[in-house]
């Protein structure tokens, strides 16, 4: 049985991340990105982080079964693999995965009371 190529495109930046500290709401702030695999097969993806004033960071790496979507929290060192995202940092990120994917970006910053929350897609190549 052939595999379906699901939706979507294998590389995408995201150029605009910062993640903001908790805040003071109820709800606290953070980045996300939400990946939606639409293939047949699990999808692999590779996670660069791009600093302006540091090298960038490559050991990441995600997993999203296939059809399903998931959500991946930059605050959460278990989806950043172990590493601890800067907060108040600008910063980019590139995913590279070995299927077709839809990728989304979002941030809540709540570091005031006029919470904002902000939503995006990523540029796909």
């Amino acid at each position: 049985m052939m595999c379906k190529d699901g939706i979507g495109k294998r590389t995408w930046l995201i150029p605009d991340c910062e993640l903001p500290e908790a805040g003071e709401g109820i709800l606290k702030g953070h980045e996300s990105v939400i990946v939606v695999n639409d293939n047949d097969k699990d999808v692999n993806i590779k996670v660069t982080l791009y600093f302006a004033d540091r090298d960038c960071y490559e050991d990441i790496s995600w997993l999203v079964e296939k059809k399903r979507v998931r959500c991946f929290r930059m605050n959460n060192t278990e989806d950043m693999c172990g590493f601890c995202v800067p907060y108040d940092t600008q910063y980019a990120m590139k995913l590279e995965a070995d299927g077709n994917i839809v990728v989304q970006y979002g941030r809540l910053d709540n570091r005031q009371t006029n919470l904002a929350y902000y939503t995006t897609l990523g540029y796909a190549e």
